[in-house]
């Protein structure tokens, strides 16, 4: 019996490489060559801890996330426009996102998106000429990450009915 759990493991992580790949290849292409974005590596990150071979974690995760990056966003956006350049912006900013996010949003899974959207959209801010190149290279930054979140809930639909693969009891 163990044997066939692990198995179905070693399938399952078949599977998860499989749906990693195929999303990969369509972020990578679309954003690099329809895009033109010369490193969709936000994109990609997102794309993978989005992807589950199981539809309903995936599910779960691309809802969290989502969640996460507007709020990050979002708060990212209010410290990149109120304010000047300082340096104890992002510090302030940061913990104010995760104070939001844990009290507020209350979605444990993917809690720390929250407060990386905000780092790259007030970072965006604080390193370009203008609040408004900061505020546009951050947004830009925070569709990157949509997409790829996006890209891997698709794969994860897609696959679930090309490769249908069982919930295991306990999983990894």
């Amino acid at each position: 019996m163990t044997w066939l759990i692990s198995l179905q493991r070693d399938i399952i992580g078949v599977r998860f490489a499989v749906n990693v790949f195929i999303g990969t290849t369509i972020t990578w292409y679309v954003l690099t060559h329809i895009a033109d974005d010369e490193n969709p590596i936000w994109a990609i990150a997102s794309m993978v801890a989005a992807s589950d071979p199981q539809v309903t974690e995936a599910v779960r995760m691309f809802k969290s996330r989502l969640i996460n990056v507007l709020l990050g966003c979002a708060v990212g956006l209010i410290f990149v426009v109120i304010g000047g350049t300082s340096e104890w912006k992002l510090p302030f900013a940061l913990a104010v996102t995760v104070l939001l996010s844990s009290y507020w949003v209350q979605i444990k899974t993917m809690w720390r998106q929250a407060p990386i959207t905000a780092a790259i959209v007030i970072a965006a801010g604080l390193t370009h000429d203008s609040k408004l190149s900061g505020i546009e290279f951050g947004v830009h930054k925070v569709v990157e990450v949509i997409f790829g979140c996006l890209v891997g809930l698709l794969v994860s639909l897609l696959m679930s009915k090309v490769w249908p693969v069982a919930e295991p009891e306990n999983r990894p």
